[in-house]
């Protein structure tokens, strides 16, 4: 690319050039001979002035003393009379049709082979008695005109010079911002999503650097959240497998009991662990927003109280579900609403402790979704998603998880309230959402199944 860049302003430059300084040079050939014919005819205008006394009175003409022949060193005189016989002098060449252009009146100039004549008549009372011509050789004007030509192909070198450091400059312009684009390519397809290029002053190249560039942060961005997926959801579902397992384990250290609520509670850890994965697996297929659409969130309740309500019955404690008739229709993944629900029933269930109550209502506009227990709260200090209760089991992971999961559905998971402790999760009614889940959304609700 540098190579045809340069090449491409030395060339125009050499067009350029030759266009231009061709003419010229011809042009100032021709005007340095007409310049050369228009003096030898003033010579000899200045010679038929001094010599028409001496021709007409037919006395002997003396050239060395005539006024302008010192002037040119290379110029040559003669005299005729009016029968073109030579009075005086001497000239170089052929003069012959010249001056008998003079003898007739007229003021003739030309070229003789290599040689410039210029002949003019002599008059004495407006008759012609004779003529002059002068002469010069042509290689003393081409003397000249090669200076001239050297001047010009000297501009000429350094026109191409400056054409050439032009190109370069402009080549090293438009190249470093290309190959710093491909270094920066080359690096994020290596997996740097840390790579930003540099602006190189050109605005169009500028633009691919800008679009590179985010799409480096995109990327760096999307594969900090896919591996904060992948930790949070192994946490999540690290929760219920310890649980069967400390469950398993009190078992085997009782033989002698009765064996039937330990498996109740560990088919019912089984179950939910069972659903986590499906709900995982389909916001993996699906992205971790899922496919958008308007929930029936009473329904969605309604499905899954029954599996929250037989979970909480085992440690002798209730389910309270309030859902209010007005509230509005929200749009979001019906797997990510699942999911995040069960977080909070499932936290509430672990660390809670009395009923939990999910609650379903109008809150400006929104729809929000109350998880609450009739608990200790939460620490003051710390993380706010940490219970004051046991968190050995590496609570409050999955809450991250499900946070993260309200934001991906352009909702927002916060806690309401410390103690006793209120989860809410806001989700946005279906009529306010932004593109492109308002296209979805458009639609009437789901099935939450």
């Amino acid at each position: 690319m540098r190579t045809r860049i340069i090449g491409v302003a030395v060339l125009a430059s050499v067009l350029a050039i030759c266009l231009f300084g061709v003419p010229l040079a011809v042009a100032a050939r021709q005007f340095a001979m007409q310049h050369h014919r228009g003096h030898l005819v003033e010579t000899a205008s200045d010679v038929a002035i001094s010599v028409a006394g001496d021709v007409y009175d037919e006395e002997a003409i003396n050239l060395d003393d005539v006024r302008g022949l010192g002037d040119d060193d290379d110029a040559r005189a003669a005299v005729f009379d009016e029968d073109g016989e030579r009075l005086a002098g001497s000239v170089d060449g052929g003069t012959s049709d010249v001056v008998a252009g003079a003898l007739d009146g007229y003021v003739r100039a030309g070229t003789e082979g290599d040689v410039l004549v210029a002949a003019v008549p002599v008059t004495h009372a407006d008759e012609v008695i004779g003529a002059v011509a002068v002469t010069s050789p042509r290689s003393a004007v081409l003397g000249e005109v090669a200076v001239v030509w050297a001047g010009m192909a000297a501009l000429a070198a350094v026109a191409m010079t400056i054409a050439w450091l032009v190109g370069r400059r402009q080549a090293d312009r438009l190249a470093s911002p290309l190959e710093d684009l491909e270094d920066s390519a080359r690096r994020l397809g290596d997996g740097d999503f840390s790579v930003r290029s540099r602006r190189g002053g050109i605005e169009e190249i500028d633009s691919v650097g800008i679009a590179l560039d985010t799409t480096a942060a995109r990327l760096d961005d999307l594969l900090a959240r896919e591996r904060a997926f992948s930790a949070d959801a192994s946490h999540q579902l690290r929760t219920p497998l310890a649980g069967l397992r400390l469950r398993l384990e009190a078992a085997l250290e009782q033989p002698d009991r009765d064996l039937r609520p330990a498996i109740a509670a560990s088919l019912a850890d089984a179950d939910r662990l069972e659903a986590i994965i499906d709900e995982l697996l389909a916001l993996a297929r699906a992205g971790q927003a899922g496919r958008a659409g308007p929930i029936d969130l009473g329904a969605l309740v309604a499905e899954l109280a029954p599996g929250w309500g037989a979970r909480l019955a085992l440690d002798s404690r209730d389910l309270d579900v309030r859902v209010d008739p007005d509230a509005p229709v929200p749009c979001a993944s019906a797997a990510a609403v699942r999911q995040v629900l069960a977080v909070l029933v499932d936290n509430a269930a672990t660390h809670g402790s009395g009923t939990v109550t999910l609650a379903v209502r109008e809150a400006s506009g929104a729809v929000a979704l109350d998880v609450s227990d009739e608990g200790p709260g939460l620490l003051e200090t710390g993380n706010r998603f940490i219970r004051r209760g046991d968190r050995r089991d590496g609570h409050g992971i999955g809450l991250a998880l499900a946070r993260r999961l309200a934001e991906a559905e352009q909702g927002r998971l916060e806690l309401t309230r410390s103690s006793p402790p209120v989860f809410t999760l806001f989700l946005p009614a279906a009529a306010d959402v932004r593109p492109p889940m308002r296209e979805q959304c458009a639609a009437t609700p789901s099935d939450p199944g």
